[in-house]
C-alpha cells in the first residue's frame, strides 16, 4: 500500500486524550497509522513515499454516515415539501419501483461520489432492494475506495405502519427471496475489498414485516455475526400500529422480536419515549440521528440529548437525497447540534463537540468498527480527512472543532484517505469518474421519471408583468 506522511496540519485526533495538535504529523504505513504527534519530532523519523502538505487544514478522522440510502440519490428533489406518507406513496416509491440494476448503480456512484468530496469514508447503507443490483452497488463500492456497509432489505408485506397495500407493486419483495439474497450476497460480498465491504440484514419498517420474519432476521443477524438496521419511530403512525397490533410501543415491539443490541442500529427513533430511551441504552442498541430529514419531512425532532445522557450510543445520517437534499455530513452535525438547542431553550444541549463525537467514535461504534477508525491514533486504520480551514466563512477561528462544526461545510474538503490510499486530493477524486458519473445520474434520472410518469414543475415558471 506505500506510506503517506501527512505534515504540518492542525489535527483534531479525537482519541481518547481528544488531543488537538497544532503542527502535527500523522505517519501512515500499509493502510494504518503509525505515528501522530507534533510535526518536528515525526517528520526526521520516515521517508514516506508520498507527503501531503496539510498547512492550512484541518486533519480529521473520516466521517461516518450511520444512515443513508444510496438509491435515493438519483432522485433528488422529486418530492420537495411534502409529507412523508405522500412522499413515499406518490413520488419516491413510485421512482425506485422502476429502477433498474443500472438506475441502481448509477445513483450508488453519485451518493458515494458526493460523499467522498464531503469527507465520509463509511456509511451504513440502509436497504437495498433486489432491483437495485446488489453486485452493481458492491462493484462501485470496491472501486470507489470507500468503506461501507450494504444491507439487504427483507421484507413480506406491503403496508406502512397501520395503511396496508400502500406500497408500490414494484417495491414489494418475497420474504424468503429476500433471505436467500442475504445469505449469497453475505457469501460473496462481506469482507471483501480487504474488509472495506460489510454486508448486514435490513428489516423494513412496521407494517411491511410480519412477527415471525422480524424475529428470523434478528436470529439471522446473531448467527451470521452481522449487523442489523432498521427504520423505528420516525413518525406517530409506527406507534400508532405497535400499540394497535402488539399493545406496546415500537421499541418494546423490537425487544420482544430480539432486535434489540449491540449489533442494530435503528434510523430516525424520534418518537422514542423516556422508557424506551432507557430499554435502548440497556440492550446497548444504537441509534442514527438523521436531523435535516426529520425536520424536512416534519416529522419531529428526536431526543438526542436524552439519548446520549441515558448512555445511548447515536451517530448521524444524512438519509436520502428527497429528504434532505446531501449527503454532507457536517452539514448534519451542525443541525444536530442547532435542533437539540432550539427544542430544549438550552444553548448547551448539544455542543460541537459532541456533534463530531457523533459523526466519528460513536458512528464507528454503531458499525462494530469502533477499534479500527473514527479516531487519528496509532494502530488504527488510516481514514483521514483534509479540511481547507482558510475560507472566508471559518476565518477567524479561535475553536477549530466549532469552527468547523458550525461553520464548516463539505465542500471544505480537500483531500480524503481511506484505508491508507488516497481516495481524493485536492477536490479531485481519484478513484472515480466524475464527469461521466454526472452525465449518467442526469440521463438516468429523467427516464426514470419518466417510466414513473412523474413530473416535477418548477414552484415558480414566472409572473406576467414579473
Amino acid at each position: 500500500m506505500g506510506s503517506i506522511l501527512v505534515e504540518d496540519g492542525l489535527l483534531i485526533t479525537m482519541d481518547g486524550r481528544r488531543r488537538v495538535i497544532r503542527n502535527g504529523s500523522v505517519m501512515i504505513e500499509d493502510g494504518r497509522i503509525i505515528d501522530v504527534g507534533p510535526a518536528d519530532a515525526i517528520g526526521g523519523r520516515y521517508a514516506p513515499e508520498t507527503k501531503m502538505d496539510a498547512r492550512g487544514k484541518l486533519v480529521l478522522p473520516g466521517l461516518v454516515d450511520t444512515h443513508i440510502h444510496l438509491a435515493q440519490a438519483m432522485i433528488r428533489g422529486c418530492a420537495d415539501d411534502l409529507s412523508l406518507v405522500e412522499w413515499l406513496q406518490h413520488r419516491v416509491w413510485p421512482l425506485q419501483g422502476n429502477y433498474s440494476a443500472e438506475d441502481g448503480r448509477i445513483s450508488s456512484e453519485l451518493c458515494m461520489l458526493e460523499m467522498i468530496k464531503s469527507g465520509t469514508t463509511t456509511f451504513l447503507e440502509s436497504g437495498l432492494h433486489t432491483r437495485y443490483g446488489f453486485d452493481g452497488v458492491a462493484e462501485a463500492l470496491q472501486k470507489s475506495g470507500m468503506r461501507g456497509v450494504l444491507s439487504k432489505m427483507v421484507m413480506d408485506g406491503s403496508g406502512y405502519g397501520t395503511k396496508s397495500g400502500i406500497l408500490h407493486e414494484g417495491m414489494v419483495e418475497d420474504g424468503d427471496a429476500c433471505l436467500k439474497e442475504f445469505r449469497a450476497m453475505s457469501s460473496k460480498w462481506n469482507g471483501s475489498a480487504g474488509g472495506r465491504v460489510g454486508v448486514w440484514l435490513a428489516a423494513r419498517s412496521l407494517g411491511a414485516v410480519s412477527k415471525e420474519l422480524y424475529e428470523e432476521i434478528g436470529r439471522l443477524g446473531r448467527e451470521y455475526k452481522t449487523g442489523v438496521t432498521m427504520h423505528l419511530c420516525e413518525v406517530q403512525e409506527d406507534l400508532a400500529y405497535a400499540k394497535k397490533n402488539h399493545g406496546c410501543t415500537p421499541v418494546e415491539f423490537a425487544d420482544r422480536v430480539g432486535l434489540l443490541g449491540p449489533n442494530v442500529v435503528f434510523a430516525h427513533m424520534v418518537w422514542a419515549g423516556d422508557g424506551d430511551i432507557r430499554l435502548l441504552a440497556s440492550s446497548g442498541s444504537n441509534v442514527a440521528h438523521c436531523p435535516a430529514s426529520n425536520s424536512k419531512l416534519a416529522s419531529g425532532i428526536a431526543k438526542v440529548y436524552e439519548m446520549l445522557r441515558e448512555g445511548v450510543n447515536v451517530g448521524l445520517g444524512c438519509d436520502g437525497a428527497p429528504c434532505n437534499n446531501t449527503y454532507d455530513m457536517v452539514r448534519e452535525m451542525r443541525l444536530a447540534c442547532l435542533f437539540q438547542k432550539a427544542r430544549l431553550l438550552d444553548p448547551g444541549a448539544l455542543p460541537a463537540t459532541s456533534a463530531l463525537e457523533m459523526a466519528t467514535l460513536n458512528g464507528a461504534k454503531a458499525l462494530g468498527m469502533q477499534d479500527q477508525i473514527g479516531s487519528i491514533e496509532a494502530g488504527k486504520k488510516a481514514d483521514i480527512i483534509l479540511v481547507d480551514a482558510l475560507t472566508p466563512h471559518s476565518t477567524p477561528s479561535y475553536d477549530p472543532v466549532s469552527s468547523f462544526v458550525y461553520s464548516g461545510t463539505g465542500g471544505d474538503v480537500s483531500s480524503v484517505i481511506v484505508d491508507g490510499k488516497i481516495v481524493m486530493e485536492e477536490r479531485v477524486v481519484k478513484t472515480m469518474d466524475e464527469d461521466r458519473i454526472l452525465r449518467e445520474a442526469a440521463t438516468n434520472g429523467r427516464r426514470v421519471m419518466e417510466r414513473a410518469g412523474i413530473k416535477v414543475a418548477p414552484s415558480w415558471s414566472g409572473r406576467e408583468g414579473a
